[in-house]
């Protein structure tokens, strides 16, 4: 009998994870991103037609493309009871099933993470009584557990005592051996500590993930709830924008070319340029005012989280492709207020007669010696979050996780030269933008963040216990 076949699709820039799964010409997709292109393509690979399409949960971090996918494969939609969708969908329940081929779809409602969270339990016709795999959503990661403060009418502690529920009555009743497919991987929001692997199995979630060590329900939601990083705003909007349902990606119309002259004026109007180019590029040369956010890193959520939904941009890109790659991965996260791109980029600005502003790009032992000269006229930002400084940190640094910067400012002192540094120089390069567009005038970027720091040798201590905030 032909086994179940299961591809998994990953977006790095969005730590997210979706399942095309298939048997005998039919498929299901779970969690699809917003560009579901890649869905229709495997099923032409494959000879399939999809449908199915399952949401494990409302999702707060992308915006998903469940309504495209449906109306271009003529697919179900299934989502847990209680989300309050606002599309055509079937609500499901524990118990509920879809069968296809040789697969076997079985619902678990697992609340927790949000209130309609499902997991689904997959099982082989070839190998029954025995699932094969669980598709877990947000609500067991590996190495880690779903967030428990996405619902607006119930508290974190109330929705972390539901998930220690979901995870130890349901989930840990599952076989030792059964695979877990996560929807998100390390560097979501969705979770502290997910692990950058792919899969694991109950068993050995039971044994190493650390939220699972709580010997009781109430140290389970004391874990959860304690030192909580704060929700990103743009999360109530996404999952808001994913009960409607979003609109087409096609419909999104290619970005215009704006003249120097152009971008000037739409500035002039609270228009903000967000420039996506390396950070040393950026740090070179760049449009006065501009928010930096390298696309090759966690582009979507981090403009997302420092610039919003609504915001009105102008991208400053490399070249054509880069922009409308940047536009692609904004609207996964639901930003479409873009008003074009800068033509001829930085070269075309400075062309114009236009000032271009620059900020410094130093090494470690820069740094270093900066610190041992003038160490009362420098500070050090540190904007990793709290948990990667078990790591260590630079001796006398002040710790701002790049988040919240913004709210945070007061904190730092701008009438001295402020070096901001992350793990390895992607987050600082964002701080820097920010500062400078605050008005701090002396900034720098520490290239290779504090990697490159401790690979020079170069002096670090381990921050006390309840010092890393």
């Amino acid at each position: 009998m032909e086994p179940v076949q299961v591809e998994r699709f990953y977006l790095g820039c969005l730590a997210h994870a979706s399942y095309f799964i298939s048997s005998r010409g039919v498929a299901a997709v779970i969690d699809p991103q917003r560009d579901v292109e890649i869905y229709l393509e495997a099923a032409s690979r494959q000879g399939v037609r999809i449908e199915h399409i399952i949401e494990t949960h409302l999702h707060a971090d992308f915006i998903s493309g469940h309504r495209e996918l449906a109306e271009r494969t003529g697919a179900r939609i299934f989502m847990g009871e209680g989300s309050g969708a606002q599309f055509p969908h079937r609500a499901v329940r524990d118990g509920d099933r879809i069968e296809f081929g040789n697969c076997v779809l079985q619902f678990l409602q697992t609340p927790g993470h949000t209130i309609e969270s499902v997991c689904v339990v997959m099982t082989d016709k070839g190998q029954p009584g025995r699932p094969k795999a669980v598709f877990t959503g947000d609500t067991l990661f590996v190495g880690d557990v779903g967030r428990p403060d996405l619902s607006p009418n119930h508290t974190p502690r109330q929705l972390a005592g539901l998930l220690y529920r979901s995870l130890h009555e349901k989930l840990l009743a599952l076989p030792e051996d059964a695979e877990i497919f996560p929807a998100h991987g390390a560097g979501s929001l969705c979770g502290r500590q997910m692990s950058a692997e792919s899969s694991s199995t109950i068993g050995k979630e039971r044994r190493s993930n650390y939220a699972l060590q709580a010997r009781s329900e109430e140290e389970f939601v004391r874990l959860l709830t304690e030192s909580l990083p704060p929700r990103p705003e743009y999360f109530a909007r996404d999952a808001e924008l994913n009960r409607q349902g979003a609109a087409p990606l096609d419909q999104l119309a290619p970005l215009r070319g704006l003249s120097a002259g152009e971008a000037r004026r739409l500035q002039s109007e609270g228009a903000v340029v967000i420039d996506t180019r390396p950070a040393i590029q950026f740090g070179a040369a760049h449009v006065p005012g501009a928010v930096h956010v390298a696309l090759a890193g966690q582009y979507a959520s981090w403009a997302a989280r420092v610039l919003g939904l609504d915001t009105r941009l102008i991208v400053c890109a490399e070249d054509a492709e880069h922009v409308r790659e940047s536009q692609v991965r904004l609207a996964r996260v639901g930003i479409e207020n873009v008003s074009g791109y800068l033509e001829d980029g930085i070269s075309g600005w400075i062309g114009a007669g236009y000032p271009a502003d620059s900020i410094p790009q130093i090494g470690a032992h820069d740094l270093a010696g900066l610190l041992e000269t003038g160490r009362e006229r420098t500070v050090v930002l540190d904007v990793r979050e709290p948990q990667e400084l078990a790591g260590g940190a630079i001796d006398g640094s002040i710790r701002i996780p790049l988040g919240e910067l913004a709210g945070r400012m007061g904190e730092v002192d701008g009438s001295k030269t402020v070096v901001a540094h992350c793990k390895g120089g992607y987050r600082s390069s964002i701080a820097t933008s920010l500062l400078r567009r605050a008005g701090f005038r002396e900034v720098a970027n520490l290239t290779g963040g504090f990697d490159a720091w401790k690979a020079a040798g170069l002096p670090y201590s381990l921050p006390e216990a309840g010092a890393a905030g």
